[in-house]
């Protein structure tokens, strides 16, 4: 099977998984390709995600590895081979592949809690703010440019929305729900559907207010994706670069105090829902 050319996030995760259950092992690349029939560029392929690997392959290796853990072994054995199309991969040639990734992450998330500062989540976002924030993000692009763009933002709420929704928390500052992206209408009708996402059971929301003392968390935005198993939990974080997915424990730690810190500092959920009520009044 040729390389990938492109690896997925998600295909680029499998590999790093099992170089960990490699290297937890103490065994070289090169060891491990003699026992494989393989060879030391193959491995190195392998374990980034640019070539592909069976279940059958990955149940062989942990075997080898002396890997005892049936979760995770079944966790990686899941993740491997070609995976299906998802709905993302239509947008494959429009949007850059981090956007595919983001995507694909959700969908296969047990749980996702989100941390945003400055503007209302993607997965709560109407359509004329989202356009709004990509007008304002990117006036570089025509305007043919950003319908795409818009409804795959559209489309990636489906993970919270469908038959079998994912649950989901955020966390949002007051100042993301003030601040006005486009019109006057444009943030009502925002905060309604917020609102409406709440009382249909699709989103928890937890609100920071302005005036909440002790509350340092300016970059706190983030978004923790759980995984089938903890080891396979997923962080995203943006940087100047893009969307950067994190996967090392010491750092997936890190985060998940920043969130325990974050929500000591929010609302409880019906005083949040009660909170953005107040504020469609003061519209």
């Amino acid at each position: 099977m040729a390389p990938r050319s492109q690896p997925t996030a998600r295909q680029m995760r499998l590999g790093a998984e099992l170089r960990k259950l490699r290297e937890a092992a103490g065994f070289k690349a090169r060891e491990v390709a003699a026992f494989l029939n393989s060879t030391s560029g193959q491995m190195s392929q392998m374990e980034a995600g640019i070539a592909a690997v069976s279940a059958d392959r990955i149940r062989r290796l942990a075997t080898h590895y002396s890997c005892t853990d049936e979760a995770l072994i079944d966790a990686l054995a899941a993740m491997a081979g070609d995976r299906p199309r998802g709905w993302w991969d239509e947008y494959r040639d429009l949007l850059p592949q981090v956007n595919l990734d983001v995507a694909e992450a959700e969908h296969h998330a047990t749980f996702l809690r989100e941390v945003v500062i400055n503007r209302v989540p993607g997965l709560l976002q109407t359509p004329d703010y989202a356009r709004a924030v990509f007008k304002y993000m990117r006036p570089d692009l025509h305007e043919r440019e950003f319908g795409p763009r818009v409804e795959y933002r559209m489309r990636r709420r489906s993970v919270i929305e469908g038959a079998s929704p994912t649950p989901y928390e955020t966390i949002v500052h007051e100042v993301a729900l003030r601040i006005r992206v486009s019109d006057r209408q444009t943030s009502l009708s925002q905060l309604r559907w917020i609102l409406r996402q709440i009382e249909q059971g699709h989103a928890t929301v937890r609100i920071i207010p302005t005036d909440q003392d002790g509350f340092a968390g300016a970059g706190a935005s983030m978004v923790y994706a759980g995984g089938p198993v903890p080891r396979l939990d997923t962080g995203l974080r943006d940087a100047p670069t893009g969307v950067v997915f994190i996967d090392a424990e010491a750092q997936l730690e890190r985060l998940r105090k920043l969130l325990r810190k974050v929500e000591e500092a929010s609302l409880d959920p019906v005083t949040s829902r009660d909170f953005i009520h107040q504020l469609t009044k003061e519209l």
